[in-house]
């Protein structure tokens, strides 16, 4: 993030306010004072490529003051390293091995501890028929979908229309070349109790968007909201996707969908990815 933010922001914004975090003044990103006008987002979205400060929703934990996690100084960029350090696929087989507490790369547990997922060791059967149709062993990651020039633009512009008629949110601005990269610069922690290092989030969210045209449009305390170019148009084509997202948001299932099956079948032809970390 520049240290002087200011000198990228168009001058026709709404009133708002330049926003540092836990770490220090530096500004990490701006934040309107007010919600987000009609078409505001996607003036901005399309002006990406000539700011370099890319636009995000942004929506807070309950009803506060504070705003939280935006204007109470719950923000640590200082605690993300480099999305570009990390390989996507080996980020989700290491949370998909530590769903089932079977991480190869983790140093072996003395013999009384339960395995850290979501079961405990007795449970193995209820965790396999959770996962079906695959097992413990990562299943790899989906296939590529053929992304048209100029598709991820308007699913996005288009989500930021559907999500502000159900509810306020307020515009926040980041140096960032996208949304993915947005999050690791301006700090924000929401899937803290899963990962704590936002960067490796951003890295998968980063390779979504080039697999499948995912771009992030709003972001919350511990939510994100996602535009997609080309969802699955397939049960088949859903599985290995539902994997994924299982790996990256394991909450999605087990306290949601209940079987990753009946999650995948919520993303044939679904043009909005959600996700939220309890």
């Amino acid at each position: 993030m520049t240290s002087d933010l200011s000198r990228l922001l168009p001058a026709t914004l709404p009133p708002g306010r330049l926003v540092g975090g836990e770490d220090g003044p530096e500004p990490l990103l701006w934040i309107s004072d007010a919600p987000a006008p009609a078409g505001l987002w996607q003036q901005l979205h399309r002006a990406h490529p000539q700011s370099g400060l890319w636009p995000l929703l942004l929506v807070p934990l309950g009803d506060g003051a504070d705003y939280r996690p935006w204007l109470s100084g719950e923000l640590f960029p200082a605690s993300a390293s480099d999305p570009t350090l990390y390989d996507p696929d080996a980020l989700l087989r290491r949370w998909w091995q530590q769903l089932g507490g079977t991480d190869e790369d983790a140093p072996e547990s003395p013999p009384e501890s339960p395995p850290e997922g979501p079961f405990e060791a007795e449970d193995a059967a209820e965790l396999h028929a959770a996962l079906a149709p695959f097992g413990p062993a990562w299943p790899g990651t989906a296939p590529a979908a053929a992304v048209p020039d100029g598709a991820p633009g308007i699913e996005a512009r288009g989500l930021a229309d559907v999500l502000l008629s159900v509810r306020d949110a307020r515009l926040g601005l980041v140096e960032a070349g996208s949304g993915a990269e947005a999050l690791a610069a301006c700090g924000w922690s929401g899937p803290l109790n899963h990962e704590d290092d936002t960067a490796k989030i951003a890295a998968v969210l980063a390779d979504w968007e080039r697999r499948f045209g995912a771009q992030v449009v709003q972001v919350g305390f511990d939510t994100l909201e996602l535009s997609v170019a080309v969802p699955p148009a397939t049960l088949a084509e859903a599985l290995p996707l539902a994997a994924e997202h299982t790996a990256f948001c394991p909450d999605l299932v087990f306290q949601g969908a209940g079987t990753l099956a009946a999650y995948a079948e919520r993303l044939v032809a679904a043009h909005q990815w959600s996700f939220w970390w309890d």
